[in-house]
Order: C-alpha cells, then structure tokens, then sequence
C-alpha cells in the first residue's frame, strides 16, 4: 500500500524533451533482459501517471536509465518533476480525474504505470485511464492495487482498488495488477516524529517490507514486456517476514540507535491519524487494514521481485542504510 502522496503540455519544460511521442521508436537495444529468456528490447514510448510519487519517480528513472522514452504525468511541476526532466524526461501537467488532460498524455504511448493515492476518485480515475488507453491505442497497463483488495474489505479504498481492478480486465488493453504488502517507506514515515518508537495498532502481525525501488523493478519489466503478465496478479513482498518488535530490533541495528515498537489500541491510532491532518477517507482505510494486518492478510514472501525485476529485494537493514539521511532527519 502506497503511503499519502497525478490540462496540457507543461510549457515550462525544456523544449529538448517535450517532443510529441506520437511516433513510436522501434529500435532494439541490446545490454539488459526484459525477462530471463529476452536478449534484446525495443525502446518504447512509456507513460508513467504520478511520476513524482513513491513508486513512479523510482519507475520512471529506471524506464530512463535504460534508454526509453518515458512521459510523466504530474498535477504540477516542481522540484520533483523538473529532476525528471533533467534526466530526459517529457513532463505533462495533467490530472488522472480530467479525461481531456489523460487523452492527451496518452497519445503515442505504447503501455503505461498507473497509480492513485489514497483519496476518493479512484473509480473516476479508472475509468478514465481504461478509456484513454483503448481510445489511443496504448498496449499494456501496469495497475498499482494493494494486497488488501477484495470484495468484501472492510476498507473502502481497499474494496474500490478491487472493484477497480475488475474494470480495467473488461478493457481490450494488457493488464497486469500489482499488489504491494506495506512498503518499507512506512518505517520513514513512522519515524518522523523523531522518538525512536513505531507506535502502530498491529500487534504481533507480520509481513516482509518492501522498498519503493524494488517494486519499479518489477514495473519497469512488465512495461518493457507486457506479453508474458497479462491478465496477471502479482502480490510484491521484501525478502523476510518480521513481526514489529523484530523490525524495531533491525532498524535499531541498522541506525546505531535504540528503536522501540510499541502496539497501540485502534482508537489511539485514529488519534494520531487525526493529529496529523489525516482524511477521513485514509483513517477510515488505515483502520481497517490494521485489522487485515492482524489477521495476517499482509503477511507472506515469495520471489517475485527477484523473477520479474531481476535483483533481490532489499531488506529492512539494507532499506534504513540506504535511507540513512530520512531517518536522522527526524532523530529527535
């Protein structure tokens, strides 16, 4: 599950990167595999809708560095996205919810990653990529969902990602959806209030973080060779399985520094949800996976990360070590 975190072209891009990519490229590049048994892939016209996000600046830097044309949809350019451009990439302003400014993004796109913060509008936002998508042309469509998902969730946002995933199987596109456990990021946001306690309502629950990094791996793949993921679902793990007390114990391993979990009560979680400015969309929804954490729907491991995006998955010390600057950013 993605933590809190996508009118027309953005005239304030470069002009060297923000030509049309109506015209595909279909030159074969040799030097890295789309899957284990692909020698050579083509360069293609990728759309990545949140590029400043969590998962979509990863995914989009990625699509970059190996050589595709990679356009980023954002609701506003900024710092983040004018690095994007800085790396190559073509920045559009636009909003998944207004269908005109996601046709035109669409344009010439060969597949796209499409993901959606944890806000209403996820339904509309479906709906509008599904239609994009089939009216230009697009081939294949990388679907952010949650491990969470199913009819019956208890949480809202859970339960339309879904309903959600049902609408985009009914389009004549290549779709694969992808379902996360809790990313690793949440450590960093845990963190922020500097006490070195994680004070979250999960118990003894378990699941195997895993790193922003590691899922555009597996994005990047599918979007490279969307033929053999078709129709498929893939839950993304980290590499080990821990409780929170065993996730304090590596986090304080890895910054040097005593770590505590604390279990807390739903009721004092919705407190300092609410503390923080939390919708009540995203309260409504945290509430109800802490009880999916419970009932271990996160829990799990498998190898997908290593099949599809071709590394192992980092795990809680090596995320911290890398993150190293996040976390003592917040050290009280």
């Amino acid at each position: 599950m993605e933590p809190l975190g996508s009118s027309s072209s953005c005239s304030a891009c470069p002009t060297d990167i923000a030509r049309p990519l109506s015209e595909p490229v279909r030159r074969p590049r040799k030097g890295f595999r789309t899957s284990l048994e692909t020698e050579t892939v083509m360069e293609r016209n990728l759309l990545v809708i949140g590029a400043t996000g969590k998962t979509g600046r990863h995914t989009a830097e990625l699509l970059l560095q190996r050589g595709h044309h990679v356009r980023a949809l954002v609701r506003r350019v900024d710092e983040r996205s004018e690095r994007l451009a800085g790396l190559g990439a073509q920045i559009v302003e636009g909003d998944v919810l207004d269908l005109n400014s996601l046709a035109e993004a669409t344009k010439g796109v060969d597949a796209l990653y499409f993901t959606y913060p944890i806000l209403p509008g996820l339904m509309d936002a479906t709906a509008n990529v599904a239609l994009a998508a089939e009216e230009h042309g697009v081939q294949a469509i990388v679907n952010m969902s949650q491990i969470s998902a199913r009819r019956d969730s208890a949480s809202n946002a859970a339960r339309q990602h879904w309903v959600a995933e049902r609408v985009l199987d009914r389009f004549p596109v290549a779709v694969t959806h992808i379902r996360p456990t809790f990313f690793a990021q949440w450590l960093i946001d845990t963190w922020a209030d500097g006490t070195g306690e994680l004070r979250l309502p999960f118990a003894d629950g378990r699941h195997a973080p895993i790193a922003e990094s590691d899922q555009a791996r597996v994005i990047a793949a599918i979007l490279e060779d969307p033929a053999p993921h078709a129709g498929k679902i893939y839950l993304l793990y980290g590499p080990v399985e821990l409780d929170h007390y065993e996730i304090a114990e590596k986090m304080s391993q890895a910054l040097g520094r005593q770590v505590t979990y604390v279990p807390i009560s739903l009721d004092e979680f919705r407190t300092i949800l609410e503390s923080r400015g939390a919708s009540e969309h995203l309260i409504q929804h945290l509430l109800a996976v802490a009880v999916d954490y419970r009932n271990g729907i996160f829990a799990g491991t498998n190898d997908v990360v290593k099949k599809i995006g071709g590394t192992d998955p980092l795990d809680v010390e090596s995320f911290v070590a890398q993150n190293r600057a996040a976390f003592d950013l917040h050290t009280a």
